[in-house]
């Protein structure tokens, strides 16, 4: 199963973003998870003897979330049983953190055991990450 972004699948993403924040659904009972990916990171390379940081992308094309409960029952159910929906890319890792503990917020995710896969929100960002996307957004004119 790819990835799916208002109703089209995704083979590539604007360079520009850093990650996005998704919802992968259990079409069998309708039970989702809902969680961020990056899409690049930082790796050490060894080039003629010196140490340098490359980017490489992510796992993100064949990724299936982080929840071991989601995780064991895609093992059962099978990958075709899962719709995998990107609701939001984001430019900065600041602004994934919140948007994706914002999305899990807002559907009370830890409430409702029975309708979710998360088990706990993690969130660390400051008003200045989120402020520094709000600036790349205005340059860009978006």
């Amino acid at each position: 199963m790819e990835w799916v972004y208002d109703g089209e699948p995704v083979i590539d993403i604007d360079p520009k973003y850093c990650g996005f924040v998704y919802i992968i659904t259990n079409i069998t009972n309708n039970k989702q998870y809902i969680g961020k990916k990056t899409l690049k990171f930082r790796k050490t390379k060894q080039v003629k003897g010196k140490k340098k940081k490359i980017f490489v992308e992510s796992d993100w094309r064949s990724y299936w979330g982080s929840s071991d409960f989601l995780k064991e029952d895609i093992k059962l159910l099978g990958e075709e049983n899962f719709e995998r929906k990107i609701v939001k890319f984001c430019i900065t890792k600041g602004d994934l953190s919140y948007q994706e503990a914002k999305l899990q917020i807002e559907n009370d995710v830890l409430l409702y055991p029975d309708k979710y896969y998360n088990e706990w929100i993690m969130l660390k960002t400051r008003r200045s990450h989120l402020l520094s996307k709000a600036l790349l957004l205005e340059r860009e004119g978006l």
